[in-house]
């Protein structure tokens, strides 16, 4: 009797242990999303406000003057650059071009570091990580002459081509695959008959689809809001060649009777394409991530 009773105060002492742990991790998770989506908030609010209210303080309720804001983007010469659509069209060129050859190459590269076994593997694998570790600013300055050597500058196929090398990609590709791709599958398919080219194409690519998915959101977004290389590369300013972040940053550098309420709205435009990829390939994350994280 002493060990049934024993027994069933450990029992809901572990439950009440484990709804204090639930409970935190859900506390802690709700924080950090109130954290990511606050900012967001406030963004969009202040793109609803007039220059006025914002400059007056802080609020955490919509206004009426976001059509306002974006008329006097479109009318007021100050913003004569600010042409929304045709910077969507451009970005959405150099950010989905990047996103997929990125996505396509990398995981033609990580199909061949898992599928093939050949003496220069190991260190190819050590190589592409050591690439990783490059930032991209030192890089700039070699870059630029190559570009300038080849007549590439103020041309979007520098911006978009290089997108091919993609180390932590192939990381990510690779680390999937090894996780979660069955190689008797490509034993089949050769046995079938089948060219290695078009089992990568028929077989791999389907298989993958939630790594590619994940990758091609974080490929997008990181392409769209590279101002750096943009900048570096569309050197000339032309109007019919800007990005929506680098129209954003002429916007915000104005300083010549700047409107609070058009720069938040000029942002607020520049970020909905990027919400929108989000939420449509967002079903991908987390099968993707979970498996892709699994360690060898």
């Amino acid at each position: 009797m002493s060990k049934k009773v024993s027994y069933t105060a450990d029992k809901g002492g572990y439950q009440k242990k484990l709804i204090m742990k639930s409970s935190l991790i859900y506390v802690v998770l709700i924080l950090l999303t109130l954290i990511c989506l606050i900012p967001l908030w406030i963004l969009f609010v202040n793109a609803t406000r007039s220059h006025y209210q914002i400059i007056g303080g802080v609020s955490m309720f919509p206004s009426t003057h976001l059509f306002e804001n974006i008329k006097t983007l479109r009318t007021d010469n100050l913003y004569h650059f600010f042409r929304p659509v045709r910077g969507v069209l451009n970005s959405l060129l150099i950010a989905g071009g990047c996103a997929a050859l990125t996505v396509f190459f990398s995981g033609l590269t990580a199909y061949g570091l898992v599928v093939y076994d050949f003496k220069l593997k190991g260190p190819a694998f050590v190589f592409i990580l050591a690439v990783m570790m490059v930032p991209t600013q030192v890089t700039a300055v070699g870059f630029i002459t190559l570009l300038l050597k080849l007549n590439l500058i103020d041309n979007y196929i520098a911006l978009i081509v290089p997108a091919i090398a993609a180390p932590a990609i192939v990381f990510f590709m690779r680390q999937y695959m090894l996780s979660s791709f069955p190689l008797d599958i490509i034993e089949a398919a050769r046995i079938d008959g089948s060219h290695e080219f078009r089992t990568f194409l028929t077989i791999s690519i389907p298989m993958m689809k939630p790594a590619f998915a994940v990758q091609a959101i974080f490929a997008f977004i990181s392409k769209w809001n590279d101002y750096y290389t943009q900048s570096i590369v569309l050197i000339s300013g032309k109007e019919h060649q800007l990005t929506m972040p680098m129209m954003v940053q002429q916007v915000l550098a104005i300083d010549r009777t700047p409107n609070m309420g058009a720069n938040y709205t000029a942002i607020f435009l520049s970020i909905v394409p990027v919400i929108l990829v989000y939420l449509f390939l967002s079903r991908f994350i987390i099968g993707g991530v979970a498996a892709g994280g699994v360690k060898e």
